[in-house]
């Protein structure tokens, strides 16, 4: 893994994007590649940069830090991990509707923001070995899982994998849906993402995970994104960021 992750920060209050600054820089693990005010000036200059993660606070005196999270969601070459770095707690859930990677309070606490770099760190080392995924997949095909273990309502559940559609994230719960049911749980979907690895199931948009055994139809939608069709019916968003990988794995 890289030593060092590239942060981005956002925030309209010069003092404190010195602190968070300040802090994750004494973390040893983060470099600040960027800083800005408004939501504008922050999306084109993510753009250039392309920093893994980026800090922004929610209220801005120019734009909000959600809709930000949601227009980088769409970014090419994909969406770095998102923390919401805010005074206010109320907007917690709406953040990891949004997949943010944490959510912190000010006034910052140093040992909160080592907290969330080893988390930052973790999911970086995640994705540069799923980077590698397409040449173990073939030496790892009798590694597959066939049942995967959920847990509702303080049971646990083995659910057949064959018989998963899709999985997805809505009103802060990750929902699996089979071919006749639905279950929802509280671990967050990149959990299930890693789990079903080396399974028939590809990342399709910041929220979906789907079963390609249940795709019957790819229709283009606007702004090169597309829909699946599923068997049951139900049509899942396909946003650019997860496209290539998509192609890759089905071939169109």
């Amino acid at each position: 893994m890289r030593t060092m992750l590239k942060a981005f920060i956002v925030d309209d209050e010069p003092l404190a994007r010195d602190e968070l600054s300040y802090l994750l820089r004494r973390s040893k693990k983060v470099e600040i590649v960027g800083e800005a005010e408004s939501m504008e000036l922050a999306l084109a200059k993510i753009q250039d940069l392309k920093p893994d993660v980026v800090f922004v606070d929610i209220q801005l005196a120019e734009g909000n830090g959600m809709e930000l999270a949601g227009r980088l969601a769409d970014l090419d070459g994909g969406r770095p991990d998102i923390v919401f770095a805010t005074a206010y707690d109320e907007y917690a859930l709406k953040a990891f509707e949004l997949n943010a990677a944490d959510y912190i309070l000010k006034p910052y606490d140093e040992r909160r923001i080592v907290q969330t770099v080893k988390k930052l760190a973790s999911r970086q080392e995640y994705r540069e070995r799923r980077e590698t995924l397409p040449f173990r997949r073939n030496a790892a095909a009798s590694e597959k899982i066939e049942k995967l273990a959920i847990t509702v309502e303080d049971r646990i559940l083995l659910i057949h994998t064959g018989k998963i559609t899709y999985i997805n994230s809505e009103e802060g719960k990750t929902v699996i849906a089979t071919e006749d049911k639905q279950y929802k749980v509280n671990e967050p979907l990149t959990n299930f993402e890693q789990k079903l690895a080396n399974a028939s199931f590809v990342r399709v948009h910041r929220a979906y995970l789907v079963n390609l055994d249940y795709i019957v139809e790819i229709q283009p939608w606007f702004h090169s994104t597309y829909n699946l069709i599923m068997k049951d019916g139900r049509s899942v968003p396909v946003s650019r960021t997860y496209l290539k990988e998509l192609k890759q794995r089905i071939g169109f």
